[in-house]
């Protein structure tokens, strides 16, 4: 079984979908919740459509949209997976409000940290950390390319990983590489914010939960970057028992 399979399995009763919106940076999906995830293109031959059942997604079942997450267009593999987190239980009580970088940036102090995705807070992260070393699929300034996770991956202390590795199908190669004494970060919307992903070596979650779904579906639905979006709150679990971020 495949992670992306068990955390499937472990998903509750089906429910119906109330609304699909495939934003210009984040697919929501409301059925028993509000689920996001990223939108994240992919190339194809001009013509072809990214959602094969664009206008019709919201006369199906969430689970018949969660198998969208073993398609090969990534935008349907993005609404696969916002439809995966719309149908999660969360015990919110368990985890803490707070956001990854002041996490990542405690937890880094003097560590090697690797991170998978350029996100905003890199510059603050840097003056935090000891080694930083940024990989990306369209690498720019000091950031390394994808292909060098494999070298530098082994010799972090602290990995953080997009969420969205698991859109692009890259989260399990990344979870092999990671060393079993270092401490393994997800984050971003995309995250399933699901115990399941402990048992693959994952050691922190820090995504999103939907607060306010008419703000999440105007603002997404406007175009917002993240920080744009309203409607929101971060939230941070860990497997460790008694950890304090702060």
């Amino acid at each position: 079984m495949s992670l992306l399979d068990d955390l499937i399995d472990s998903l509750p009763e089906d429910t119906a979908v109330r609304s699909v919106l495939v934003g210009l940076h984040w697919v929501v999906v409301c059925s028993r919740f509000c689920g996001m995830a990223s939108t994240v293109q992919g190339d194809h031959s001009h013509g072809t459509p990214d959602v094969r059942e664009a206008g019709n997604l919201q006369s199906k079942s969430t689970k018949e949209l969660v198998q969208l997450v073993h398609s090969e267009s990534t935008v349907e593999t993005s609404i696969g997976m916002a439809a995966i987190n719309s149908l999660l239980e969360v015990d919110e009580s368990l985890g803490v409000e707070i956001n990854a970088a002041d996490v990542l940036a405690e937890r880094g102090r003097g560590k090697n940290v690797a991170v998978i995705g350029h996100f905003p807070f890199i510059s603050q992260l840097r003056q935090s950390v000891g080694e930083l070393w940024v990989l990306e699929l369209h690498p720019s300034g000091n950031d390394y390319p994808a292909e060098a996770a494999s070298d530098l991956l082994p010799r972090a202390d602290l990995v953080a990983i997009t969420s969205s590795a698991f859109i692009n199908g890259t989260m399990a190669g990344l979870l092999k590489l990671c060393r079993p004494e270092a401490t393994v970060m997800v984050l971003g919307p995309s995250t399933p914010l699901s115990p399941i992903l402990f048992d693959y070596g994952v050691d922190i979650l820090s995504g999103t939960r939907v607060v306010d779904e008419a703000s999440v579906l105007r603002t997404v639905g406007q175009g917002a970057s993240f920080r744009q979006v309203k409607g929101t709150k971060l939230l941070t679990f860990v497997r460790e028992k008694g950890v304090s971020f702060l």
